[in-house]
C-alpha cells in the first residue's frame, strides 16, 4: 500500500476528531472520564493521556533519535514508562487538562512528521521505522485506543478506509508478533484478502500462497490491536501457518497485551 505523509497526516487528524468528538463532551466522574474501559484497571482519560504521553515521545524519536534511544528505551527496559505506569501518572490530571495536552500533542506530532521525509528511519520501541510508518503507527493507536472509549460509553463506531492503514501495520507486523512471544518468525508467505467497508477487497501477499487469511477487515483490525477475541471475530484462516498468526496477532510495539477475552462483547455491534 502506497501512501504519502500528507495522505497520512489528512486521515490521523480525521481519526484524532472522530475521537475527539467522543471524549470532548465527557463530564468529570463515573459517568465520563472515569468511566472504565474494557482495558483492565484503565478509564477513559488514561486511554487519552497514553495518546498524549506517546505522541510526545513519537516527536522525541522524529526530532532526537539518540536522545530517544539514550532515554526511552532503557525506561521501557525497566518497565519505567510502560503502559501502566504512564496511565497510573496522569490518573489525577483534571480531564480539560487531559484534553488540552492531547490536542497540543497532536498538534506537535503533526506539524513535525509534515516536515520530515517519508523514509527517514526513526527508533521506537519496536523495530525502527520510517518515518511515514511511525505516523501511522500512531493512527493505529488512536483508532484502537478509540475503540476502548467506545466500548466504555456502549458507542459503535463507523468503519473506515482508514482501517487500511490498521490492517497494513497488522500485515506489516506478522515477524514481530512471533518475535513478541518468544518464537522464531514463520516467513513463509500468506495471503491476507479483507472486506473493505466499501465493499472492496483489500489484499497483501503472494495471491498462489498456500495460507491464507480472510473476513472483514474491521475484524482483522479489532484482533491484530487486540481488542476483540478472536472467537468474536469472522476471520477465516486457511493453513496452520495462518492459523498460528492469528493466535498471536498484534499491531503494537511492545509486549503481548492481555486482549479481550472470547464472547465479552456477546450482543454489542462492532
Amino acid at each position: 500500500m502506497a501512501v504519502t505523509m500528507q495522505s497520512v497526516i489528512t486521515d490521523i487528524e480525521a481519526e484524532t476528531a472522530a475521537l475527539r468528538t467522543l471524549v470532548a463532551p465527557l463530564p468529570e466522574g463515573s459517568q465520563g472520564w472515569d468511566a472504565p474501559t474494557p482495558a483492565v484497571g484503565w478509564a477513559i482519560r488514561d486511554q487519552i493521556s497514553h495518546l498524549a504521553f506517546f505522541d510526545d515521545v513519537a516527536v522525541r524519536s522524529a526530532t532526537d533519535p539518540e536522545g530517544f534511544s539514550g532515554e526511552y528505551l532503557p525506561m521501557m527496559a525497566d518497565d519505567s514508562i510502560s503502559p501502566d505506569v504512564v496511565a497510573a501518572r496522569y490518573r489525577l490530571m483534571p480531564a480539560a487538562d487531559v484534553l488540552a495536552w492531547f490536542d497540543a500533542s497532536r498538534a506537535a506530532l503533526v506539524n513535525t512528521f509534515a516536515g520530515i521525509e517519508p523514509a527517514t528511519r526513526l527508533p521506537w520501541f519496536g523495530p525502527p521505522m520510517s518515518a511515514v510508518s511511525s505516523l501511522t503507527a500512531r493512527l493505529m493507536e488512536t483508532w484502537a485506543h478509540g475503540q476502548d472509549v467506545a466500548d466504555a460509553l456502549g458507542m459503535a463506531r463507523e468503519a473506515t478506509a482508514r482501517l487500511r492503514h490498521v490492517a497494513h501495520i497488522g500485515v506489516g507486523a506478522r515477524a514481530f508478533s512471533f518475535l513478541a512471544n518468544g518464537l522464531d518468525p514463520n516467513t513463509d508467505p500468506i495471503r491476507v484478502e479483507l472486506a473493505a467497508p466499501d465493499g472492496t477487497v483489500w489484499t497483501w501477499g503472494p495471491a498462489d500462497a498456500d495460507a491464507r487469511v480472510s473476513g472483514p477487515a474491521l475484524d482483522f483490525c479489532l484482533l491484530v490491536t487486540q481488542r476483540r477475541h478472536r472467537d468474536d471475530t469472522s476471520l477465516i484462516a486457511d493453513g496452520s501457518d495462518a492459523d498460528q498468526w492469528l493466535s498471536i496477532a498484534q499491531a503494537f510495539a511492545g509486549p503481548p497485551g492481555g486482549g479481550r477475552a472470547a464472547g465479552q462483547f456477546a450482543g454489542v455491534s462492532r
